[in-house]
C-alpha cells in the first residue's frame, strides 16, 4: 500500500509493450466510485469478493502487467492464483520510507482511516508478512519510478534469456 505499484507497473508495462491493469481501478470503474466509498457504502466484504473474482480472472490472461491492491494477498485464493499463473514481484519499502509517504496516501486508503501511527505500523508489518510469498523482491527505498521499472525489466529479460538457454 503506497509503495508505487501503479506508477511502477505502468512504467514496466510501457517498457515491455504490455497492457497495464490496476485491479483497484477496475473495481472502481465497475462500481463507479472510489475504493474508499465502496468500503464505506457497500462494505469491505463486497469489495474483497469483487477483488477475488477480478484478480483470479486476470491471472488467466497472459502478457499483462497487473497491479494488485495492498490487501489482495490477504485472500489465499488470490495469492495462490497469482503465484501459480503469474510472476509476482514484491515492491518492498522500509517503514521509515513508507511513513514519509503517509500524507500522500492516507485519505485514499480505507484501512488506514482512524488508525494511530502505532496501528498503521502494525498493519505495515502485517502486510509485509503476507507478501513474503513472491517470485522476486525489489527494494524501492530512495529509488525513482524509472529506476525500479528498469531493474524489473532487466531482471525479467535476464530470466527469459536464462530460460531460453535451457
Amino acid at each position: 500500500m503506497g509503495v508505487g505499484k501503479t506508477s511502477i507497473g505502468k512504467a514496466v508495462a510501457k517498457k515491455l509493450y504490455r497492457d497495464f491493469i490496476d485491479a483497484d481501478q477496475e473495481i472502481e470503474k465497475e462500481y463507479e466510485m472510489p475504493v474508499s466509498k465502496i468500503f464505506a457504502q457497500l462494505g469491505e466484504k463486497t469489495f474483497r469478493e469483487k477483488e477475488k473474482e477480478l484478480i483470479i480472472n486476470l491471472c488467466k490472461r497472459k502478457l499483462h502487467i497487473i497491479s494488485l491492491g495492498g490487501g489482495s494477498f490477504l485472500q489465499e485464493e488470490i495469492k495462490k492464483a497469482c503465484l501459480e499463473n503469474c510472476i509476482v514481484i514484491y515492491l518492498d519499502l522500509t517503514w521509515e520510507s513508507w511513513k514519509e509517504r503517509l500524507h500522500m496516501i492516507i485519505d485514499s486508503r480505507p484501512v488506514l482511516q482512524g488508525k494511530s501511527i502505532e496501528e498503521m505500523e502494525a498493519l505495515f508489518y502485517e502486510r509485509k508478512q503476507i507478501y513474503a510469498d513472491h517470485h522476486s523482491k525489489v527494494l524501492t527505498d530512495q529509488q525513482e519510478i524509472e529506476e525500479v521499472a528498469n531493474y524489473i525489466v532487466e531482471s525479467l529479460k535476464l530470466a527469459w534469456d536464462l530460460n531460453d538457454e535451457k
